[in-house]
């Protein structure tokens, strides 16, 4: 039986109290970016919400491109120097940013190009931070692991959207960015002091790679295969649990709706008719916040469907969204992120812990790659078409048909008997004594 107190025993383990302040740190350096880079862009002479969408769009193509190689690398090279690679090249995407901004030579080109290091850092960074978690974490703590290093996360989030905002509106957004391009350094730091042992490897793996562990023919692990092998092995345990794929393909169309919505509609609505970036910054927060309740809940939930149980907790993510469109007084709108923030990080809990638990270490990060490939393959649309859309149909409207998005997609996937009926393995175990 766990409790909060053997859970947070985990804080003795040196090597996850390294691992957990560098995630804190880098998502602290990345939660001053949405404010920072939204309105330093939008203060810009001339720019508009369509500038606003090119910048995030170039940010977000590269982790859709490189989000396969990505995982291909983290599960061939030492999993700690994938990720301090990553942090670094996210300082100095930043870094390029702010001197920008700082300077006034702000040509799109060049802000489009610093802003896709960051996407391409992101694309070398997730699918090993993926992996690496069960190399630290002992399998029966994964989700302890998992809910701190959110806690972590969350926690960040709620300083870096306040003081992110207050840097941004005492000092300018180009000040912010070179906290967040230092943050990510010391990050970067922090991994390099990571010493791991090369996790034990197989004799043999299986291919194709199967949920029937009856089939596939052994293949040797030492030997050599190309990059396209590798994408294929990992497509095969990929593709080979419905539960996943359903879920990328929802997950497809909610983070095309959350990207229009956070990274270009909300912000436009928050500077025409809330108070600008205090406004949204204010937003950003009150989802943190969720966040870090949401911690508190998932380190307990133990559900006997947890892939059942965390689609369902995607449903409250149109609720901010309905009462931004509605033209909700902020105090609402507020709440409604609280909600979303709350029930998204149990929904993460869930979702990594599973695929831990589920999908063979030496492919996780492959699986982690294409998970996030398809999770993010429409958000670049989403960026593109918010800013056209607020100027045809009005923000309001636009807001209010990410809400239908979000929720018409929670549904589909919820006609998947993957999605519906995976079991916990303890509640596996339980099911199968009493047939």
């Amino acid at each position: 039986m766990h409790s909060y107190l053997s859970d947070l025993g985990l804080l003795r383990d040196r090597r996850f109290t390294l691992l957990l302040s560098a995630r804190t740190i880098s998502v602290l350096g990345s939660a001053f970016a949405p404010v920072a880079l939204a309105f330093g862009i939008l203060a810009l002479p001339g720019a508009n919400a369509t500038t606003l969408s090119v910048v995030l769009t170039a940010e977000s193509l590269p982790m859709i491109v490189f989000m396969l190689a990505g995982g291909v690398i983290a599960d061939r090279l030492p999993r700690q120097r994938v990720m301090m690679a990553g942090e670094f090249v996210m300082a100095a995407g930043f870094f390029a940013l702010a001197v920008m901004l700082l300077t006034g030579w702000t040509p799109l080109p060049a802000l489009s190009a610093a802003a896709a290091l960051s996407g391409l850092a992101t694309a070398i960074t997730f699918p090993a931070l993926t992996g690496i978690i069960p190399e630290v974490v002992p399998l029966d703590r994964l989700q302890a692991g998992n809910a701190l290093l959110g806690l972590g996360a969350n926690a960040s989030r709620v300083a870096g959207a306040v003081l992110g905002g207050g840097t941004v509106v005492l000092f300018g957004g180009g000040w912010a960015l070179v906290v967040s391009g230092a943050m990510f350094a010391l990050a970067g730091v922090l991994i390099a002091m990571l010493r791991l042992d090369r996790a034990p490897v197989p004799e043999a793996v299986r291919v194709p790679a199967a949920e029937d562990p009856s089939e596939g023919e052994p293949a040797p692990r030492d030997e050599r295969h190309s990059v396209l092998s590798d994408l294929r092995d990992g497509w095969r345990e990929f593709s080979s649990r419905q539960w996943i794929w359903v879920v990328v393909l929802q997950f497809s169309l909610l983070v095309m709706a959350i990207q229009a919505g956070h990274g270009v509609l909300g912000p436009l609505l928050a500077k025409e008719t809330l108070g600008g970036p205090g406004a949204w910054s204010a937003f950003l927060a009150g989802e943190a916040i969720g966040t870090i309740v949401g911690v508190l809940f998932s380190m307990r939930l133990r559900p006997k469907r947890p892939i059942l149980v965390a689609v369902l907790l995607c449903l409250p993510a149109a609720l901010p969204y309905v009462l931004l469109g509605l033209d909700a007084p902020l105090w609402a709108i507020v709440i409604g992120a609280f909600v979303l923030g709350v029930c998204f990080d149990m929904f993460g809990v869930l979702w990594m812990t599973t695929m831990q638990r589920e999908v063979p270490a030496d492919a996780l990060s492959r699986v982690s790659s294409y998970d996030m490939l398809g999770s993010l393959m429409f958000g670049p649309i989403g960026l593109m078409l918010a800013g056209p859309a607020a100027y045809l149909f009005g923000t309001e409207e636009a807001l209010l048909a990410c809400a239908v998005i979000i929720v018409v997609a929670t549904l589909a996937a919820l006609l998947s008997p993957g999605v519906r009926n995976l079991r916990a393995p303890g509640a596996r175990v339980r099911h199968a004594d009493l047939k």
